[in-house]
């Protein structure tokens, strides 16, 4: 049997395919409701899982914030499987241990491995005799700028790429998070100005990487404005095409 959501200790992968192998189950369901992911969200990541997105988690972390569903993703992360359960609607997510300093450390092996229903539910929900929330319910917006910044994926996610120009809007500000280095102004001027992934790239202290990383974290924190018929649009069809677009301009 799985450890308690609410213990720190997390799963090696070996225990949990070993665990899933002999009941068919990740073992992490504990309510009493539905088996199955809602509708429209099922649906989101079909289309997502058909695109150039399949297997990113960041996609499906887009797709779940987009549609404001609340599931568990299983993720693999330095040997270990984090049971991350987000709540879009309530801003929050849980997960038994700190992932911030792994994803910094380590994050080029972080993988999708399972999403399922939520098998907890938010703070906000109670019930008669129901014991205390756990603790390791967390504000979302900082942990969905960590992931944009260090998940493998250096590309804008699909629903942001494409002919566009970008900014970001005047009060947006990252919420409990530090803006290192060149970010710092990137997120200023983007307040201020309108710019393709191309121009934002040849800014200082960014590139092509960086600067999908921090348009992907924009939008996931509900900041950013796409503008796909703004004179600054040009086609984003990916970190490869802007490479070789830049390399032209050599």
């Amino acid at each position: 049997m799985l450890r308690n959501f609410d213990e720190s200790t997390l799963w090696r992968i070996s225990a949990f395919e070993r665990q899933r192998a002999e009941t068919g189950s990740s073992g992490f369901a504990r309510l009493d409701a539905t088996t199955l992911l809602p509708t429209t969200l099922h649906a989101e990541l079909s289309r997502v899982q058909q695109g150039r997105g399949a297997g990113d988690p960041l996609e499906v972390i887009a797709a779940c914030v987009r549609q404001r569903e609340s599931a568990l993703l299983l993720l693999r992360l330095d040997g270990y499987v984090w049971p991350l359960t987000l709540f879009p609607r309530d801003n929050l997510y849980h997960l038994p241990r700190p992932m911030f300093e792994a994803l910094a450390a380590n994050s080029r092996d972080l993988e999708l491995i399972a999403i399922e229903p939520p098998g907890l539910r938010p703070p906000a929900y109670t019930l008669p005799g129901a014991a205390p929330p756990s603790p390791h319910f967390h504000r979302l917006p900082p942990l969905l700028w960590a992931l944009a910044l260090h998940v493998p994926r250096a590309a804008l996610l699909t629903d942001i790429a494409g002919r566009a120009a970008y900014r970001a809007s005047a009060d947006f500000a990252i919420e409990g998070g530090t803006l290192a280095g060149a970010l710092q102004p990137v997120v200023r001027r983007l307040r201020a100005e309108i710019a393709s992934l191309a121009d934002i790239a040849r800014w200082p202290g960014m590139d092509a990487q960086r600067a999908a990383r921090v348009l992907n974290g924009i939008y996931l924190q509900g900041g950013l404005i796409v503008l796909r018929t703004h004179r600054s649009a040009r086609h984003g069809g990916g970190t490869s095409r802007l490479l070789a677009w830049l390399r032209g301009r050599r």
